[in-house]
C-alpha cells in the first residue's frame, strides 16, 4: 500500500499565493509591455468627441417638462455638482467601491475575470472599473475579443493620467445607460421620477444605481420589479458597509416607498407647439443645436394647454358629426406680452384618421368676417366713429354694372348678401360690426381704401396678406388668407389699447452649460392709437348690439366679465373661427377640414363658438378679471350722421334718406359734406340702394315727416327691401 505524503497547509497556502503574485507579475508585465508597445485609439479622441445631447422643451414655469429632443437618445450633460451625492455614492458602491483609490484597473479583478473567462471558456466583461467602462463605453466597440480587452486596460490607465477621478465620474455619470433610450443620470431623473438629479432622494438613487447592470431587465415596468427592488436594496448595503450611511438612514431607506412616474410621462406634451419651438431653434441654431443640450422654457402654460386640448378634441369629434367639421384648432396669448400660452393645431396629434400633426394653427385660410375689426378700426382713425350711420341695403358695387342691378351678383357685377338674405335698413357701425352684416362693412371698406386697409392689416401681423388686386372689396368678406396664431396675436393687439406684441413662444434658452443664449424680449409696436383700440373692444363686447343674431346668452357673452370677439365664416363654409379677448386673455379657435372641403352650410356662432366659450370660461378662471378702457366720446359737434342721426334736412329742407357719402367727405368725414357727392364713382349706387330702401318703406314716412325710428335691431327689424323690377 503506498502511502499518500503528507503536505502541511501553511505550504499549500503559500504556493497558492505565490501562483498568484507569479500571474499577477506576469499579467502586470503584461499590461506594461502592452501601455508601451501595443497600438490603441488616440486618447485625444475622449476630449474631442461629440456627446450628443437631449435639448428639452419646459412649459413657462420650467418644471413641466414638454418634450426631452435627440436623434437617438435623451440625455443631458450636468456638471458633477449638479448630482445629487446620493446618486454618486449609490453608484460608486455597487459599481466601483475602490474606484478613488486605483489607478484605473483593479489587478485582482482582473485575475479574476481572466479566471472566470479560462473556466467559462468565454471573455467575461466583470470586473470593470468605472474608468474602464468610460474606456468600453466612449473609445472603444462592444466587440468582445482579447486585443479590445487590453485596448481597455491600457487606456484606462492612460485616462487615470490624464483626467481627474472627477472628470471620469462625471462622464460616466452622463453617459450610462439607463434603460431604453434614457442616457444619463439627470435623464434617468426626469424620466422616472420627474425631477432633476441633484433632487434624488437616497432610495430613488438606489434604484438607479441598481438599474445600471442591466437596464432593461430591472425596468420598473417590466416583469421584473421584484428583483429590482432586491438589487436596490443590495445597493443600500453595500452604501451601509462602505460607510456613505449611518444604521438609521439604511433603515429607513429600505422600508421607504418610491414611486416611479407613469410610463407616459416620457410623451410628448404639447405636440403642435413643440414642434413649432423646434422648428425656430433649428432655423435661429441650425440642425445640431437640437443636439447639443439646450434647456428651452417656453410661453406654454401647460394647464391651460391640457385643458384647450380637451375641449378641442371634445368638440371637434362633435362638429364631424353636426357639420361635417372633421378637425379644430386653438391659440390662447398674453395680450400684454405676446407670449403663446396654448397652441393645439388639431383635434389630437396622433390622429392619423385626419393627418393629426396638421398644425392648423399656422395654416393659412380665409378668415371670413374676422377681417371687419380692422377695417373698422382704421376707419375709426380716419374720423368715422361708432355710432356713424350705414345703410344695410340691396347695393350694387361695380361701377361695370348699372346701380339698379342690386340684386346681380355674377362678375362682373358684385352686388353680395348676407347668410340669411336680409337687409336691415339704417345702422351703426357698432351694430353693423356686432352683427356681422356684409353690405355695411363693405362700404366701410370703399371708405377707407382697400391699399390703407391692407398696410394696416399687415402691420397688425396678417403678414400672409397679398397684393389688393387679389381681393377687391371681397378683402372684408375674408378673401385673404391668414394664419389662427396671427389673428389671434392681431386681436390681442385690441386688447392692449393698440401695442401689438409679436406671438412668441420662448421664454429663455440655455445652452445646457448655464449660458442664456436667449431671452425673452417683447417685440412691441404701436399699431393702432388707444382710444381706437377701446372703441373696438367697446364695439365687439357689446351683447345687446348683437340682437336679434346672437341673444344675450349666446356662447359669445359672459355677464359681469368685459370680453370683445367676432366670429367669420367663409361664405361657402370651409371655415368657421371664433376670435375673442379680454385684457389678460385673447383665445382665437377654428374649426374646418384639413382638406379645406365645405362643411354643412351653418355660421361660426353654431360651430366653433361653443368650443371657443368653454376654453375662455377656463382662461378667465384662471387669469385676472380685467375691464376695458373707456373709448372715444362722440361729440355733438360732429356731423349729425356721425351721432347715429339719419333724420337731416338736405339742401332743400326735406327730410329724405341719403347715403353716407350724400354727408361726409370720405377723406374728412368730420369736415363739410361734399360739395358735389357725385362725383364719388360710388354714389349712384349707394343712394340708388338708399332712395330704393325709402321707397319700399311709405310707413315710416307721412307727409314728409320722417317718423322716429330706434336705431337697435332689437326693437326695429325693417322688412326685406322688393325693389321694382
Amino acid at each position: 500500500m503506498t502511502s499518500r505524503r503528507y503536505v502541511p497547509r501553511r505550504h499549500t497556502l503559500v504556493a497558492s499565493v505565490l501562483a498568484l503574485l507569479g500571474l499577477g507579475f506576469i499579467i502586470g508585465g503584461g499590461i506594461l509591455f502592452a501601455v508601451a508597445f501595443t497600438p490603441v485609439p488616440d486618447i485625444g479622441s475622449f476630449a474631442a468627441r461629440q456627446v450628443d445631447q437631449s435639448t428639452k422643451i419646459y412649459d413657462r414655469t420650467g418644471q413641466v417638462l414638454l418634450y426631452d429632443y435627440n436623434r437617438d437618445a435623451k440625455r443631458n450633460v450636468i456638471p458633477l455638482s449638479a448630482i445629487s451625492p446620493n446618486s454618486i455614492n449609490a453608484t460608486i458602491a455597487i459599481e466601483d467601491s475602490s474606484f478613488y483609490e486605483h489607478g484605473g484597473i483593479r489587478l485582482t479583478s482582473i485575475v479574476r475575470a481572466i479566471v472566470a473567462d479560462i473556466i467559462g471558456g468565454g471573455l467575461s466583461q466583470g470586473g470593470s472599473t468605472i474608468t474602464q467602462q468610460v474606456v468600453k463605453n466612449e473609445l472603444l466597440t462592444s466587440k468582445k475579443s482579447v486585443v479590445r480587452k487590453i485596448n481597455e486596460w491600457v487606456l484606462a490607465i492612460k485616462l487615470e493620467q490624464v483626467y481627474s477621478k472627477d472628470q471620469i465620474l462625471e462622464t460616466y455619470l452622463n453617459n450610462i445607460p439607463y434603460g431604453g433610450m434614457l442616457y444619463g443620470v439627470e435623464a434617468a431623473a426626469e424620466a422616472y421620477f420627474g425631477k432633476p438629479a441633484k433632487d434624488l432622494s437616497l432610495p430613488q438613487a438606489a434604484y438607479l444605481a441598481a438599474m445600471i447592470q442591466a437596464p432593461s431587465y430591472y425596468s420598473p415596468y417590466g416583469t421584473h420589479k421584484a428583483e429590482l427592488d432586491a438589487r436596490k436594496n443590495t445597493v443600500l448595503d453595500r452604501m451601509h458597509v462602505l460607510g456613505f450611511i449611518d444604521d438609521a438612514v439604511y433603515a429607513a431607506a429600505k422600508t421607504e416607498l418610491v414611486s416611479f412616474a407613469p410610463t407616459g410621462q416620457n410623451a410628448i406634451i404639447a405636440p403642435h407647439f413643440v414642434f413649432y419651438i423646434l422648428n425656430q431653434l433649428e432655423t435661429a441654431y441650425g440642425p445640431q443645436a437640437l443636439m447639443s443640450g439646450l434647456k428651452v422654457t417656453t410661453t406654454l402654460d401647460a394647464d391651460l394647454e391640457v385643458q384647450a386640448e380637451s375641449i378641442v378634441n371634445k368638440y371637434a369629434l362633435e362638429n364631424e358629426k353636426k357639420f361635417k367639421a372633421s378637425n379644430a384648432s386653438l391659440v390662447a396669448i398674453d395680450p400684454a406680452t405676446g407670449q403663446i400660452l396654448a397652441m393645439v393645431g388639431s383635434r389630437s396629434f396622433f390622429d392619423k384618421s385626419i393627418d393629426g400633426q396638421y398644425n392648423a394653427t399656422l395654416s393659412s385660410r380665409q378668415p371670413g368676417s374676422t377681417m371687419k375689426p380692422f377695417i373698422y378700426s382704421l376707419a375709426l382713425e380716419h374720423g368715422y366713429t361708432r355710432d356713424t350711420l350705414i345703410f344695410d341695403v340691396p347695393t350694387q358695387f361695380s361701377t361695370a354694372c348699372k346701380p339698379y342691378e342690386v340684386f346681380n351678383n355674377t362678375s362682373p357685377c358684385y352686388a353680395p348678401s348676407d347668410y340669411d338674405g336680409k337687409f336691415r335698413g339704417p345702422m351703426t357701425f357698432e351694430t353693423a360690426l356686432a352683427q356681422s352684416i356684409n353690405i355695411p362693412a363693405i362700404k366701410v371698406l370703399y371708405l377707407v381704401g382697400i391699399q390703407n386697409a391692407i398696410n394696416l392689416a399687415k402691420s397688425f401681423g396678417l403678414t400672409t396678406l397679398g397684393d389688393p388686386s387679389q381681393y377687391g372689396l371681397t378683402l372684408v368678406l375674408g378673401g385673404g388668407e391668414v394664419r389662427l396664431l396671427d389673428l389671434t396675436g392681431a386681436y390681442a393687439a385690441f386688447a392692449n389699447d393698440g401695442v401689438l406684441n409679436t406671438p412668441t413662444g420662448i421664454l429663455e434658452i440655455d445652452d445646457g452649460q448655464g449660458t442664456v443664449l436667449q431671452k425673452f424680449s417683447p417685440q412691441s409696436s404701436i399699431v393702432l392709437p388707444a382710444g381706437i383700440a377701446r372703441d373696438m373692444s367697446a364695439m365687439l363686447s357689446d351683447a345687446q348690439a348683437r340682437l336679434p343674431e346672437y341673444p344675450l346668452n349666446s356662447p359669445l357673452s359672459f355677464p359681469g366679465y368685459d370680453v370683445a370677439v367676432k366670429t367669420g365664416t367663409t361664405d361657402d363654409t370651409r371655415d368657421a373661427w371664433v376670435i375673442g379677448y379680454t385684457p389678460s386673455l385673447a383665445v382665437g379657435v377654428w374649426a374646418g377640414n384639413n382638406d379645406n372641403s365645405k362643411m354643412v352650410k351653418s355660421v361660426a356662432g353654431f360651430i366653433a363658438a361653443p368650443m371657443w366659450h368653454e376654453a375662455m370660461a377656463y382662461g378667465l378662471s384662471k387669469y385676472p378679471k380685467t375691464y376695458f378702457g373707456e373709448p372715444n366720446p362722440i361729440y355733438a359737434s360732429v356731423p349729425p350722421m356721425l351721432q347715429g342721426n339719419w333724420i337731416v334736412p338736405d339742401a332743400q329742407g326735406a327730410i329724405v334718406p341719403h347715403s353716407l357719402l350724400y354727408w361726409t367727405d370720405k377723406n374728412n368725414p368730420q369736415g363739410p359734406p361734399p360739395a358735389n357727392p357725385s362725383r364719388d364713382p360710388q354714389f349712384s349706387y349707394w343712394e340708388y340702394g338708399v332712395s330704393s330702401w325709402y321707397a319700399s318703406h311709405p310707413e315710416l314716412f307721412m307727409g314728409g315727416v320722417q317718423l322716429p325710428v330706434p336705431l337697435s335691431y332689437q326693437s326695429y327689424q325693417p322688412e326685406e327691401v322688393v325693389l321694382p323690377q
